[in-house]
């Protein structure tokens, strides 16, 4: 399947779309990474979320980029560990608005960038340097096991990166540890996004995305590798259900 032609519609609404995304970025960036320091975090946290909800109405109104959500009733009412596909940008500000609340684990570097970098600073994400190797994830186990203590949830993107419509990377171990050492639930996350917002793409495909949320995985007294491979069933199963039916695939991007 190939991707059809851009309309005039969809080149505007993307066009409108990159000029509302870097403007509410820079206006919420200063006052978040600012003087929302003077409030609690969890205000601030209530201030980015408004900011994500902004941008995905905005894409569902302008780009025609719509959504469905399937499972929202497996998330326990306690603090967990969302194992996430990571297809396109859509799910790092839209899950945030329909999933409890939850940081997220990154690298280091995107809180430098100014603005953004700011803003994300200021709700207090699990931040590792991925160059640290071994390091990196003791970094992550010990900022999980605070932020799950305090009861807010880790979005883990496991795969470590976005990856192509169709695709699989490796499953990384970091994730598996943390809910080993702590025998917290792990919700895995399957959806299609990249199919209708394709990564370095700046046009935007209206249709559906799908999002599955499957039941949580206990992870009590299992190791980490058994952990990853119950994860990994569940969402690249979803994957093969729901992937493949975006108007954004195109020739080349699906693959073993």
């Amino acid at each position: 399947m190939t991707r059809p032609r851009p309309t005039p519609r969809m080149v505007l609404g993307a066009g409108i779309f990159w000029v509302i995304f870097p403007t509410t970025t820079i206006v919420w960036g200063l006052w978040i990474g600012t003087a929302g320091w003077l409030f609690p975090v969890a205000w601030r946290y209530r201030m980015a979320r408004t900011w994500c909800f902004l941008q995905v109405w905005a894409l569902r109104a302008l780009c025609g980029l719509r959504w469905r959500v399937e499972g929202l009733e497996h998330v326990p009412d306690e603090p967990v560990i969302f194992f996430s596909k990571h297809q396109s940008t859509w799910e790092t500000m839209a899950l945030v608005t329909f999933l409890p609340p939850h940081v997220h684990v990154l690298k280091r570097e995107l809180m430098k960038l100014p603005f953004f970098g700011w803003g994300l600073a200021a709700v207090r994400p699990i931040a590792i340097d991925r160059s640290a190797g071994r390091v990196a994830v003791e970094q992550m186990a010990a900022q999980g096991r605070a932020q799950l203590a305090s009861g807010r949830c880790v979005m883990i993107f496991p795969e470590g990166t976005r990856v192509l419509p169709g695709r699989t990377e490796r499953y990384r171990m970091g994730g598996a540890i943390l809910a080993s050492e702590t025998g917290r639930p792990v919700v895995p996350i399957a959806h299609n996004a990249g199919e209708y917002w394709p990564r370095h793409s700046f046009l935007k495909w209206p249709g559906e995305i799908r999002v599955v949320i499957g039941e949580p995985i206990e992870t009590a007294g299992r190791p980490p590798e058994e952990i990853n491979a119950a994860a990994r069933e569940f969402i690249e199963g979803a994957m093969g259900r729901i992937g493949g039916a975006g108007a954004a695939e195109a020739p080349g991007e699906r693959g073993a």
